[in-house]
């Protein structure tokens, strides 16, 4: 699944997918290693963000060094959260879940929706590691952003509630995704996603 891929390739939008592998996959590309970060309990939230607790069978690793710039790193600290925000909309079935809204808005929003829809209707959430990796952002004028990250998906799967099973898939080219994403800053001082494109298999992202 593409879950944080911000615009959500279509694929993953019209079926169920494994996100280890495959041509149905979910996921981005990095380089380089990283100590992976245990989804529950989350760090502490920025001021009035969401807390966002997972269960502890999924991890992520942020490779997204800090500039030393105070609005790009805001852009990066909201984009971590917005991920993770998709995960436990998954993680409670709930394809208007608070928390991704809050990050999302307009065509983010509704494609994200469906993407979680799908996921709902299924019984199914994700599990595993996933690796985030090469991001950079450009500050556009007025107040607007763009993100572009590369996402890991080799140790991320689909996990099905009802019964519960693990679908695990065998690693490709298209483990690894390219997102692009475009933020603006909302009258909450926070860094949301309007808009979002992926590339499943870039070779920017391949290890």
């Amino acid at each position: 699944m593409n879950r944080r891929a911000r615009l959500l390739p279509t694929a993953a939008l019209l079926l169920l997918t494994a996100c280890g592998g495959g041509d149905e996959t979910r996921g981005i590309a990095g380089v380089g290693a990283g100590s992976a970060t245990p989804a529950s309990p989350s760090a502490t939230p920025l001021a009035g963000r969401p807390e966002i607790e997972l269960p502890s069978d999924l991890t992520y690793t942020f490779e997204w060094p800090r500039t030393g710039d105070k609005v790009k790193d805001a852009v990066l600290e909201d984009g971590e959260q917005s991920i993770k925000a998709v995960d436990l909309a998954m993680v409670n079935q709930d394809a208007l879940d608070k928390a991704y809204l809050f990050y999302y808005e307009g065509e983010a929003a509704a494609q994200t929706q469906k993407f979680v829809q799908a996921y709902v209707n299924a019984k199914a959430r994700a599990t595993g590691a996933y690796r985030y990796y090469a991001a950079t952002v450009t500050l556009n004028d007025p107040g607007g952003a763009t993100l572009v990250y590369c996402e890991d998906q080799s140790n991320a799967y689909d996990l099905y509630l009802k019964p519960k099973r693990i679908n695990k898939t065998t690693v490709t080219k298209n483990s690894y995704v390219l997102y692009n994403t475009q933020l603006h800053k909302n009258d909450k001082g926070v860094w949301v996603i309007e808009k979002l494109l992926s590339q499943r298999g870039s070779a920017k992202c391949q290890p």
